[in-house]
């Protein structure tokens, strides 16, 4: 999808809200912007968790999107900040997704 668009679709809001809806995976070819944009990333990761990996640093941190992200596969904890990984909620979330997350959380939570 966007990963063949021009520069100006990957900059569009509501282009790209709609694409990672439909696949997350999309969020790759958003433009850094829109990667840092909390609703985008969130929309990207309810689709496909995986897609944490492409939401900005600033969101591999934010709660909220993490947490939707390894509710729906644990193995995207793997993509977290180191804060996130120590975070008991989140890893409990993870690890009540897929067990064999608990090898990405922090060695006190492990």
């Amino acid at each position: 999808m966007l990963q063949d668009m021009s520069e100006d679709v990957r900059c569009d809001r509501e282009l790209v809200l709609a694409a990672v809806a439909a696949g997350g995976w999309c969020l790759e070819f958003a433009s850094s912007l829109l990667r840092a944009d909390r609703q985008v990333a969130l929309a990207a990761v309810r689709n496909d968790a995986s897609a944490l990996e492409f939401v900005a640093e600033s969101l591999q941190n934010d709660k909220d999107v993490v947490l939707a992200a390894v509710e729906r596969n644990g193995w995207s904890l793997s993509f977290a900040s180191e804060k996130m990984r120590a975070d008991k909620e989140v890893v409990l979330a993870a690890v009540a997704s897929n067990p064999l997350s608990l090898q990405f959380a922090s060695e006190e939570l492990q």
